[in-house]
């Protein structure tokens, strides 16, 4: 499939893990694909990965809680690329702050907060203006099963962030919509990256890992590679009719919740 030929994309944190992954399969199906990330090391070995796959990323290294460097790498792209049709608000965690409410102290929430709900703020608001101009535009905002129905190991900051961001979601479709742009949010499981396997080692016993596997009716954890496929379903120009939609990918577990 080539559903993104002559679009552009840009994917924030996508040094690695989910991201990458979604940036391997919107390059695969034709876009020019722009990730951002802090760490320069995994910038570079995302971008021998996708030559070994015979694929391109363009890419860009910085500070997502850095406002001003947000806008300056936003006109870095479209000075490269020309234009932006899809952005992915990719960035995100619990930042390994601790898990109870009540250990949680205000420099917690304070970084999970800039991290996954003004970051994104920041990227979506530098990347409308070229949207609007363009008419066309699609942004999908990462939520977490979390924000919906709560964490079993991520804290209550988290929570409370994946939740604003589906509220931004809402908002953003609505006034944005009538130009041409849609905005969904997509809700992930615990998909077994290298950053969430060291977070449930860290907060869950062998025991307790397997008795939460046994409540997910497909008993199993998702994958990169399914999140990946819904992103390019929300972000192309078949998904033109749906927004301000939030879909769940959790293999069913909030069921069982």
């Amino acid at each position: 499939m080539r559903r993104y030929d002559g679009r552009a994309a840009l994917i924030t944190a996508a040094g690695s893990g989910l991201g990458l992954g979604m940036a391997m399969r919107l390059a695969r199906e034709g876009a020019r694909v722009t990730i951002w990330d802090r760490d320069e090391a995994m910038l570079a070995a995302a971008r021998e990965a996708a030559a070994a796959a015979g694929l391109t990323l363009a890419s860009d290294m910085l500070d997502m809680t850095d406002g001003a460097a947000i806008e300056a790498a936003m006109a870095r792209h479209l000075n490269e690329a020309g234009r932006l049709d899809v952005l992915v608000n990719n960035i995100g965690g619990s930042l390994h702050t601790p898990f109870t409410f009540l250990d949680q102290s205000d420099a917690d929430w304070q970084r999970v907060i800039e991290v996954n709900v003004t970051a994104c703020i920041r990227t979506t608001r530098a990347a409308l203006p070229a949207m609007v101009a363009a008419g066309y535009g699609r942004i999908v905002n990462l939520g977490s099963k979390a924000g919906r129905f709560g964490s079993l190991f991520a804290g209550a900051n988290y929570v409370a962030a994946k939740g604003a961001m589906q509220a931004f979601t809402l908002q953003i479709a609505q006034e944005f919509g009538p130009k041409g742009i849609t905005c969904n949010t997509l809700c992930p499981g615990a998909i077994l990256t290298p950053r969430v396997e060291r977070l449930l080692a860290e907060r869950q016993s062998e025991a307790e890992r397997a008795r939460i596997l046994a409540t997910i009716p497909v008993r199993r954890h998702g994958t990169v590679e399914e999140v990946a496929a819904a992103i390019a379903y929300l972000a192309s120009e078949e998904a033109g009719f749906v927004t301000g939609a939030t879909l769940d990918i959790n293999g069913g577990q909030a069921m069982t919740i």
